[in-house]
């Protein structure tokens, strides 16, 4: 009989990848995973820390599922509950000693070992001898990539995610990725390759690629020298062109310090690479981002910025933002300001200043009032609005390519994606996720776009 996985995802992308990949490792021992968490034979959450009090909100959490896991127990079965991500790296041993009904505890570079650790408490409960969960938050000298199966456990639906690039070297003062992710590692080329043939096969129309500095991909190419996040690029949409041509790829999130021009130039040269960027800046200050160990200036990012729109002019740019970092001043805040107009965003993130412990920018000096940050964030995302919605408004009368991939509010409708990644509600009810089509945009908003199919592809 079929055990039931229910999988509660926090946080971004590659943690999307990761749970997918975990329901991978896990249906070799019969789990299927279950949208219903009523009925699950296990539970894995797996937890983001880039948000505030991201620890706390998992013992929240948790508090939850402990009444779940006694009541299943209290009928004589049990529920095997598991934390895994970045909360679970950073904060493993106090989850242990807070929750300690928890069975497992599983780092973000060891998810691998789920069968192995799942023995290890099953084996535990039979003797008697458990009582406390499991802990794995070593970082393992092998990869886990190395040792995930060649199979797919679940069709993705019509967007993929493939790991290529995990971990951080850039240590910025605000971010805690570098000790929750590790250091930089690059998956080898034909690794890459692999796994997209085998999202291709599922059905997958759009392919991201993923990594928390994605182009600081530096991996073994074909050729065992290294490539370029660029000519992986070309490679893969070469290999799809004729059998594929619909394809389309994207990639996220990248840093400013990693945008080479030989990069720049395939957003120009690779039909397939979708006409919008995520490129984080942070702060528009120099003072500012040499505070926070940004390693470039704002005249660098604008100068990249005006290369990508040399290559691709059509090509729409989306940012994150910090408000209130130690030190910022109104001239610093003003700055930022500044860079957004001078950039004009599709699209933008923007969040205030929180200190992540043991980070260095928690150390700080002159940290800014909250109410001075919650003032200048208001500020900013105002902007980024405007800004957002006159880029939306200028789509009104166009046609787009929209990929539908999840259903709408009201009856009959879908919301798809554009080559820009704005969402776009359009109701028909001769629509299905997964279908691709032409969209004439009837209307513009801040978050969304209205439209309507403007043609039909032949049967």
């Amino acid at each position: 009989m079929a055990k039931k996985l229910f999988i509660k995802t926090h946080g971004c992308q590659m943690n999307v990848y990761d749970s997918a990949r975990m329901a991978d490792v896990l249906a070799p021992l019969g789990y299927a995973k279950t949208e219903t968490p009523d009925d699950a034979d296990m539970v894995i959450i797996n937890t983001c820390h880039i948000r505030e009090k991201a620890a706390e909100k998992v013992f929240s959490e948790l508090g939850h599922w402990r009444i779940r896991k006694h009541a299943a127990q209290a009928r004589g079965g049990d529920v095997t509950i598991a934390v895994a991500g970045c909360v679970a790296q950073a904060e493993g041993a106090e989850l242990i000693n807070r929750a300690p009904f928890v069975d497992l505890v599983v780092g973000s570079q060891a998810y691998h070992q789920l069968p192995e650790l799942l023995a290890r408490a099953e084996r535990a409960r039979v003797k008697g001898t458990g009582g406390r969960g499991i802990l794995a938050t070593d970082f393992p000298v092998d990869s886990k990539f190395d040792h995930l199966p060649d199979e797919i456990s679940t069709a993705p639906g019509p967007v993929g995610y493939l790991a290529i690039q995990e971990g951080c070297d850039k240590f910025c003062t605000f971010c805690v990725v570098p000790y929750t992710r590790g250091a930089e590692y690059s998956r080898p080329a034909q690794a890459v390759i692999a796994e997209a043939d085998r999202l291709v096969a599922t059905g997958v129309t759009e392919i991201a690629l993923l990594g928390q500095n994605v182009n600081a991909w530096h991996g073994e190419g074909l050729d065992g020298g290294a490539w370029s996040l660029g000519r992986l690029l070309r490679v893969l949409n070469d290999r799809f062109a004729k059998t594929h041509p619909q394809l389309r790829w994207r990639y996220t999130t990248s840093h400013p310090r990693e945008m080479d021009d030989d990069l720049i130039a395939a957003h120009g040269e690779v039909a397939g690479l979708m006409p919008f960027l995520h490129l984080p800046i942070q702060a528009g200050s120099d003072a500012v981002l040499k505070a926070m160990n940004r390693g470039h200036r704002a005249e660098d990012y604008l100068r990249i910025v005006e290369k990508l729109r040399a290559a691709r002019p059509d090509i729409a740019l989306s940012g994150d933002f910090i408000t209130g970092f130690p030190g910022e001043s109104d001239t610093d805040f003003e700055q930022t300001l500044e860079l957004v107009r001078a950039a004009r965003y599709a699209a933008g993130y923007s969040f205030k200043y929180s200190a992540r412990p043991g980070t260095p920018g928690s150390l700080l000096a002159r940290q800014v009032p909250d109410a001075v940050s919650s003032e200048r964030l208001y500020a900013l995302q105002a902007l980024l609005q405007e800004q957002s919605a006159a880029f939306n408004r200028a789509c009104e009368g166009r046609v787009l390519d929209v990929l539908f991939d999840r259903p709408g509010k009201l009856p009959g409708q879908l919301i798809g994606r554009s080559q820009y990644l704005q969402a776009i509600y359009v109701s028909d009810p001769s629509l299905r996720i997964g279908d691709f089509l032409p969209v004439t945009i009837t209307g513009g908003y801040a978050n969304s776009l209205a439209g309507e199919i403007a043609r039909r592809e032949a049967a």
